[in-house]
């Protein structure tokens, strides 16, 4: 007879009716293909209206090619801000599922107010030939569309990845190993997307309207709400652990009070609830680690922590409570590393497209690309090698690291970053290589130069080979690192390292055009030098790089144990408890206090002695299994 716990699902999460998650009728890739149903359109929506927005700039709003690049940049760093509004109400209240479904409104409201911008006289840009003249009002209601449509991006990117990987169950071994190839069906969903956005609604944008070319993806995104909804009673919830903020606030306060306590030297006499789960709702406990010790007195049980009975939070938290902040604040360091690769993957939406603007864009005698189009060759090449990693770098790798996903996770991104300086590298020369084109045929004053746009080709296909390896990277490394009850937070912090890298670049935008005539993005490009723009981001990107390096050097990843309803596992947990006395008295010793049983995982895989007992206590330890 098959027994409950393998029925249920051990991370905590529910159906939509609020009870345990049924592993045979929820989750895995039964509820995924809506969810990456639901991206693909959201993406293609996104995309659809990003891609080629420096272009509307420029021709409908009449913005110069600096200023119009630095609103592309800016919306985009928006729109990587705002999840941090959007993964706070996902932990704290809402919950993934809901935070998704409400933002998405508020997406499909911007994509309509955008497109009413595009096509309606009014708040449509008048223009007579060719030149427009926007009004007051008309590029009012042009920036409240974009706007809208940040503040519903923010609640969605945060949540959809997280809530995709929640549909696999960390303490199953055979979904563990499912979720990592989500992660890259899921990036890979973001370029099909991507992929229609830059070659059909481009095309559509530049040769038939604008109206059209925001209107379809304002259709894509109600399709995604409902592509979303679709799937609702397959899906796995997680529930909000109640503010993320609160929790961490209440560690430093505590921390600070306890500023003369001295943490035991025996750590496993730190605060810690009696009963098998955390006390934070949703959220397995987490082994302690001996990083930022200065925390754990927060965890110090002295005589004015309890008031009437009760324990004051703000004077005692859990041990657990303060892994999750050493957990925060271990992941800062590799997500500052993020930043600068950011700000090379966003020249792919403005200085490449302005680049592209004064190459020859023919493709035969009469096609002629949109130079925001190219993007499709990232978009393939995201395609290609997401394909070959999951099918061919991951055994490969495997063979040679023994680690079960090829590479680990900062490995792979620490490959992205050196693969995305080539991009820049490459992008330069070809810079290099059109000026000099024109200063030796004095081409200076030539709107489009005879130098084929398809020079570009290699800096895209570099830099989506590098997004399959540091973005997809990424999204894994900050899902799994992330404590459970923070993991939209946590993937919001990624997005927000996207945020600061497109506001980087828009600085260094504005320094570099201060002087309006030598500076080197001018208006005139064959006048300027893009190229040194390009050698700087190399130099930026080398630098980053290395200081990845040693980041990923010291990081140690995360270890937790899983989370099981006393009701529905108190038998096994005592069987295992009783198996474990008698084994030994060490091992009786670290398990009859629920607080050293974190000592006790990480004595078992630190000591050869339990790796010998592992195999005579696998049974117990299944149920106590450390996250990897």
């Amino acid at each position: 007879m098959e027994r409950s716990d393998d029925v249920f699902t051990k991370d905590g999460t529910t159906d939509m009716n609020k009870a345990p998650a049924n592993k045979e009728k929820t989750g895995t890739w039964k509820a995924c293909p809506f969810i990456i149903g639901e991206e693909v359109c959201e993406r293609l929506a996104y995309f659809g209206m990003s891609s080629n927005l420096v272009n509307y700039l420029h021709q409908s709003l009449n913005l110069n090619n600096a200023a119009a690049s630095k609103v592309v940049t800016n919306f985009q760093g928006t729109c990587y801000l705002t999840p941090l509004l959007g993964a706070f109400l996902a932990d704290a209240y809402l919950g993934r599922y809901w935070t998704i479904a409400i933002f998405s409104i508020l997406y499909i409201m911007g994509m309509a107010l955008l497109t009413m911008s595009a096509s309606i006289v009014g708040i449509k840009p008048s223009c007579q030939n060719g030149i427009c003249h926007p009004t007051a009002p008309e590029k009012t209601s042009f920036f409240i569309a974009i706007y809208l449509i940040a503040l519903g991006t923010g609640g969605i990117k945060p949540c959809v990845s997280s809530f995709g990987a929640d549909q696999f169950d960390d303490n199953d071994e055979i979904e563990k190993r499912r979720k990592s190839s989500f992660f890259n069906w899921f990036y890979l969903s973001i370029n099909i997307g991507a992929l229609i956005a830059s070659s059909v609604l481009v095309w559509i944008q530049m040769n038939v309207g604008w109206g059209w070319g925001f209107g379809i993806p304002a259709v894509a995104m109600a399709i995604a709400l409902v592509f979303f909804f679709a799937g609702t009673r397959l899906y796995r919830l997680q529930p909000p652990g109640g503010s993320p903020l609160t929790r961490i606030l209440q560690v430093l306060v505590a921390s600070m009070r306890k500023w003369f306590v001295k943490p035991p030297a025996d750590k496993t006499l730190l605060y810690e609830t009696a009963n098998e789960e955390s006390s934070i709702k949703g959220s397995r406990k987490l082994a302690h680690t001996h990083k930022f010790s200065f925390l754990d007195k927060s965890a110090v049980v002295t005589a004015s922590d309890k008031v009437n009975g009760s324990v004051n939070p703000w004077r005692l938290c859990t041990a657990t409570q303060v892994e999750e902040v050493k957990c925060i604040i271990s992941l800062l360091p590799v997500w500052a590393c993020c930043i600068v690769f950011t700000t090379v993957y966003s020249q792919m939406n403005t200085t490449f497209v302005l680049q592209g603007n004064t190459m020859d864009r023919h493709m035969g005698a009469h096609f002629r690309i949109p130079s925001a189009s190219l993007a499709v060759f990232e978009t393939l090449s995201v395609i290609l090698w997401v394909l070959i990693y999951d099918q061919f770098i991951i055994p490969l790798a495997r063979k040679f690291t023994g680690h079960a996903r090829g590479f680990t996770q900062l490995q792979r991104m620490g490959i992205g970053l050196l693969i995305s300086t080539l991009s820049m590298i490459a992008a330069a020369i070809v810079e290099v290589g059109r000026l000099n084109y024109i200063k030796r045929k004095g081409y200076y004053d030539l709107k489009t130069i005879p130098m084929s746009i398809f020079w570009q080709v290699p800096q895209y296909v570099l830099i989506g080979c590098a997004g399959v390896f540091t973005l997809i990277g990424q999204l894994e490394f900050f899902y799994d690192q992330a404590p459970d009850a923070m993991r939209s937070l946590c993937s919001a912090l990624s997005l927000m390292a996207i945020a600061l890298g497109s506001y980087l670049s828009t600085l260094i935008v504005t320094i570099v055009t201060r002087n309006k005539k030598l500076g080197w993005i001018t208006e005139n490009l064959n006048r300027g030098h893009l190229d040194y723009f390009f050698w700087l981001l190399v130099i930026l990107s080398f630098i980053n790089f290395m200081v990845f390096l040693l980041v990923s050097r010291l990081y140690v990843y995360k270890k937790a144990w899983a989370v099981y309803p006393e009701a529905r596992h108190a038998k096994d947990i005592g069987a295992m408890r009783g198996m474990m006395h008698r084994l030994g008295t060490e091992a009786a010793k670290l398990n009859s206090n629920p607080r050293r049983s974190n000592e006790g995982l990480i004595y078992y895989y630190k000591y050869p002695l339990f790796h010998v007992l592992g195999g005579i206590v696998h049974l117990g330890f299944e149920y106590c299994s450390l996250g990897v």
